[in-house]
């Protein structure tokens, strides 16, 4: 026996909790499936605790910038606080009760367990079944992607989730894999007085970002002491006695533990993609611009391949619901998406890249300002790195990509995800007025370099 209902949401990361949420709220009969804390990665293990864990190194790094600017500091860190934080503030010590109720009182039915579909419009759920008159959502997620390297599997690495629930830090750490999350965690735990290394297999670590985005962070880790090894070869890890050895190419590199942070795979595994014609062994599923990824199936969030950001999620979940419903409303453009790299500077990107636009065939020009020389980097002083880089259509007199590297990199990105989005001239973004003296003001500086 089946128990019919209208819509079936089969993960509950932000963007699959508001699609049931919204659902219900409109009239539907909604069921809910997740196995794991409602909510997902981002407020539990992602974006909420990492960025708490930044804000205390930044804190740090401040204080010890005082020296420089306002006389004389003493900084001693201290891990316990942001635990606490992280557990009682962020978390509630990792409980979804609060998740649930909410999910609830807006007329979900919410059930735990593992959703796996067993035809079209239809979810398992241990002894249950539900086939759903309009269909099924999918926001299944990803997780830490584990590296074929020599003997990792079988040692007690640890990832990004492990990270955000230390009591205590170590004396040493090596971090594999060098993309945003990695590089977030890597200067966290350095500020912290831990010995840090970062290895990554490409040329440059923040790969997805601008070659001089790459840079500029790269020089601010050595300054800080991170070592980072980039262009190596894993060929081996061990692990005895309390500590890791990794072993490269041409080294050996030893920790007392080891983090990896080397991307993230889909949350495929036993989903049931097969009985709805999609393949289980795919990156990513596609969707129309309506989010359908079949005859009564959507899917939103970090599985459409379209990047692992909450707001891309929420993004998409909005389109979603006004599919379901039949609500008039725009399809999913991803020409402007942005996206932000908490380290510090803070790397704020959107659209594509100067590579990616040639790439593209393209007329490009290119534009970059040199944050410290502008009149706000100067007055900050230390801790003033970063960069404005304005990649332009030069065809069409448009912004199609720009990169926002600084102390408020992530805020300043905000005006030029307006300007990529809206195909704002780059003719009008001259005759702009700009305030005086911010950091954003460097946006003129490199549109008057754009050659």
């Amino acid at each position: 026996m089946s128990t019919e209902v209208d819509v079936v949401v089969v993960g509950l990361g932000p963007g699959g909790e508001y699609v049931a949420t919204e659902l219900a709220k409109a009239g539907l009969d909604v069921v809910a499936v997740d196995q794991h804390l409602v909510g997902g990665e981002c407020p539990y293990y992602g974006c909420v605790p990492t960025k708490m864990m930044v804000r205390a190194a930044g804190a740090l790094a401040e204080g010890r910038r005082v020296p420089d600017l306002a006389g004389a500091s003493t900084v001693a860190a201290d891990w316990t606080p942001v635990a606490k934080r992280i557990a009682a503030e962020a978390t509630d010590d990792w409980d979804d009760q609060v998740a649930v109720d909410r999910l609830e009182e807006a007329g979900v039915t919410f059930v735990r367990g593992h959703g796996r579909l067993t035809a079209p419009r239809t979810v398992e759920v241990g002894d249950q079944t539900f086939a759903a008159r309009r269909g099924v959502v999918l926001n299944t997620g990803t997780a830490p992607g584990v590296p074929p390297i020599d003997g990792l599997a079988e040692s007690p690495y640890w990832t990004n989730r492990d990270a955000v629930q230390l009591t205590e830090l170590p004396g040493s750490l090596i971090v594999i894999g060098g993309g945003a999350v990695g590089a977030e965690l890597c200067q966290v735990f350095a500020r912290f007085g831990v010995s840090v290394t970062l290895l990554e297999v490409a040329d440059r670590i923040l790969a997805m970002e601008e070659p001089e985005a790459s840079s500029v962070v790269t020089d601010v880790f050595g300054d800080e002491g991170i070592q980072v090894l980039t262009g190596v070869e894993i060929t081996s890890v061990e692990y005895a006695d309390g500590h890791f050895t990794v072993h490269l190419d041409d080294q050996l590199l030893q920790a007392v533990k080891l983090l990896v942070a080397a991307g993230r795979r889909p949350n495929f595994a036993d989903l049931g993609l097969d009985t709805v014609g999609l393949d289980p062994s795919a990156r990513s599923l596609e969707t129309d611009d309506r989010m359908q990824a079949g005859d009564g199936l959507w899917a939103i969030g970090d599985i459409t391949g379209k990047g692992a950001f909450t707001h891309v999620s929420m993004y998409q979940a909005d389109v979603a619901v006004r599919g379901i419903l039949d609500r008039e409303g725009p399809g999913a453009d991803y020409r402007a998406v942005p996206r932000v790299t908490f380290t510090d500077p803070e790397i704020g990107s959107v659209g594509i890249t100067e590579q990616q636009a040639r790439d593209a065939g393209l007329s490009v020009r290119v534009g970059v300002a040199q944050i410290p020389s502008s009149s706000r980097g100067w007055i900050h002083k230390v801790g003033n790195e970063g960069l404005i880089k304005l990649v332009e259509d030069a065809d069409r007199g448009v912004l199609v990509g720009a990169t926002s590297v600084g102390p408020t990199g992530g805020e300043v990105l905000s005006a030029l995800t307006v300007a990529v989005h809206a195909q704002v001239p780059t003719a009008s973004l001259r005759s702009m007025i700009y305030a005086y003296p911010t950091f954003h003001r460097a946006i003129q500086d490199a549109l008057k370099d754009l050659h």
